[in-house]
């Protein structure tokens, strides 16, 4: 790992251009261990997601350095990413992104059957992971037919499909009431503890993720600062 850590950002400088340049981060640096559930605390608009799309590869920085797992993020060609991801890092977004026309079950198969793994090894993997989330009996639901804290952990099932060195998950609780939104981190609690994934979560829901994750930061002045 890269001087010890798994996710490492140095100096990293991010605007977007609407017509005049947004700075949204400025000589940024953060920096995450293997094993760790670190929760990114702040308001709509403050540059959360755009730190979770450079970490993801998604997208790329001004300047600066994005080291994930030893491999340079940022000096990555347009391809690479994806590869990288398939097999490192998982996500989880705010809207879900579940396939309409796909069960539970087939949705959280998708990233193994890219990935070339058989479908009936796919299968078994895919029914322990919904197993996993607490939805085993709902395997043949379709997305319609799950509430909306049902379809978030088909999601996270689909994210770990893979078995990801890394979550990222951007709002993973913006479209759920409380009680779904405690129990989606809950589940990323005892994934982090039972799996031994490391997990980054962006959230302005801090009254409920701040119980559960092991480190808070927040960006302030467009650098990423201990919360």
């Amino acid at each position: 790992m890269y001087q010890g850590y798994l996710i490492a950002l140095k100096n990293v400088f991010k605007s977007y251009d609407n017509g005049f340049k947004v700075e949204i981060l400025k000589d940024a640096n953060f920096y995450m261990k293997n094993g760790e559930f670190v929760g990114i605390f702040a308001p709509s608009g403050y540059g959360k997601s755009t730190l979770i799309n450079l970490i993801a590869g998604l997208d790329k920085p001004d300047s600066g350095e994005i080291w994930v797992n030893n491999h340079r993020i940022d000096s990555m060609s347009e391809k690479e990413p994806d590869v990288f991801r398939r097999k490192y890092v998982g996500i989880v977004f705010q809207f879900f992104n579940l396939f309409p026309t796909l069960t539970a079950l087939e949705n959280v198969m998708l990233p193994l059957q890219l990935n070339g793994v058989p479908k009936g090894v796919a299968r078994k993997k895919s029914l322990e992971l919904l197993k996993i989330v607490g939805l085993a009996d709902k395997y043949d639901r379709f997305p319609s037919q799950l509430s909306g804290g049902e379809q978030q952990r088909v999601a996270i099932a689909r994210a770990l499909a893979n078995d990801p060195l890394i979550l990222l998950a951007d709002e993973p609780t913006g479209n759920l009431d409380e009680k779904n939104a405690v129990m989606v981190f809950e589940l990323l609690k005892e994934l982090n503890r039972d799996s031994d994934v490391t997990i980054l979560v962006a959230t302005h829901d801090i009254e409920h993720a701040v119980d559960f994750v092991s480190r808070a930061v927040t960006i302030k002045g467009k650098k990423i600062v201990d919360f």
